[in-house]
């Protein structure tokens, strides 16, 4: 065999092994639900948990919160690197590990944010150690009270602790409303009532100039003149639209209240929505009544309320001395 010959087929090999094999299972961009427990390494604490089982045999069941799967987007940082990595290539069903190292979790445990301040800073009911306290805007936990004098350490709980989590693939998210619906969860565990239509809707469009007509007009124009106002048209565009349905706790929940539009941009970007109405609906009964009659009342001019009065059979003057007999007591 010649050196060109073998040279000739030694090459397919070389091309075969630069190919790079093809990826199997989850990758990064999979929406994904997951149930996971997740416990200190050394001491075996709870940190965090989506199952209600779990969650009531270590008495945290009573949170407020809903304990089922998670949705989380692979390679968004919804968890630890060390979990998501973990979970990379794996299929739906199957179950695994991952140990997440304390600097990477909540920190390395620093000697220096244990620090001695007055006690007069922190509440006289939270003079005791193991309180949790705020001092000059740092959270921390008390150590030891003495005299006029506190030892806080400023440290997170957990800072230092290694972190393993236990976690089963449920399954995953194809559907778009449920994932806008997954990541809402993930954002402010508020499950709501979401759809997704697209509407036509007029909008403001700057009108482009002819090429042509722009050159010859530039050449017309005296360097001394303006340059023509922008035109704009008004152009019928479809959008595609995410509806929320709000509920009384979703208005007063102060966390969507100060991100709302950081919440509703990250959906939009990962479900591919043009925007996102929230709606809210408000029921009749004592609410409208009380409507009602603020509109008849706000109706009245000083006339119309002796008026009123009279064909009430009350007694305007009668009304007067009652409240100043009130006021007097």
């Amino acid at each position: 065999m010649t050196d060109d010959q073998e040279a000739e087929d030694t090459e397919p090999e070389a091309e075969a092994a630069e190919e790079p094999s093809e990826q199997t299972g989850l990758q990064e961009g999979d929406f994904i639900e997951l149930d996971y427990t997740a416990r200190t390494v050394e001491e075996g604490t709870l940190v965090d948990t989506t199952y209600a089982d779990v969650a009531e045999e270590e008495g945290v069941d009573d949170q407020g919160r809903e304990f089922h799967p998670r949705t989380i987007i692979l390679g968004e940082g919804h968890l630890f690197e060390a979990v998501e990595e973990d979970i990379v290539g794996r299929e739906v069903g199957e179950s695994g590990s991952a140990v997440v190292p304390g600097e990477e979790a909540f920190g390395e445990y620093d000697n220096e944010q244990v620090r001695t301040v007055s006690a007069e800073k922190i509440d006289e009911d939270d003079r005791y150690p193991g309180a949790q306290v705020q001092v000059d805007g740092e959270q921390g936990y008390v150590e030891t009270v003495i005299g006029g004098r506190a030892r806080v350490d400023f440290n997170h709980p957990l800072a230092g602790e290694d972190i393993e989590y236990e976690y089963e693939i449920v399954g995953e998210v194809e559907d778009r409303i449920e994932r806008a619906k997954g990541l809402f969860n993930m954002y402010l565990d508020e499950d709501l009532e979401m759809w997704i239509e697209t509407d036509e809707v007029e909008e403001e469009q700057l009108v482009e100039p002819d090429e042509e007509e722009a050159e010859s007009e530039d050449e017309e124009d005296d360097e001394d003149e303006e340059p023509p106002e922008p035109e704009y048209e008004t152009v019928t565009v479809e959008k595609e639209t995410l509806y929320i349905e709000a509920t009384p706790q979703l208005s007063m929940n102060q966390q969507w209240m100060f991100s709302k539009q950081q919440i509703a941009q990250d959906i939009m970007e990962k479900i591919d929505l043009d925007r996102v109405i929230v709606q809210e609906t408000i029921d009749g009964g004592m609410g409208g009544m009380m409507g009602g009659m603020g509109g008849m009342m706000g109706g009245m001019g000083g006339g119309d309320v002796e008026d009123a009065l009279e064909d009430a059979d009350v007694d305007a003057e009668d009304i007067v001395e009652e409240l100043e007999e009130d006021t007097e007591e």
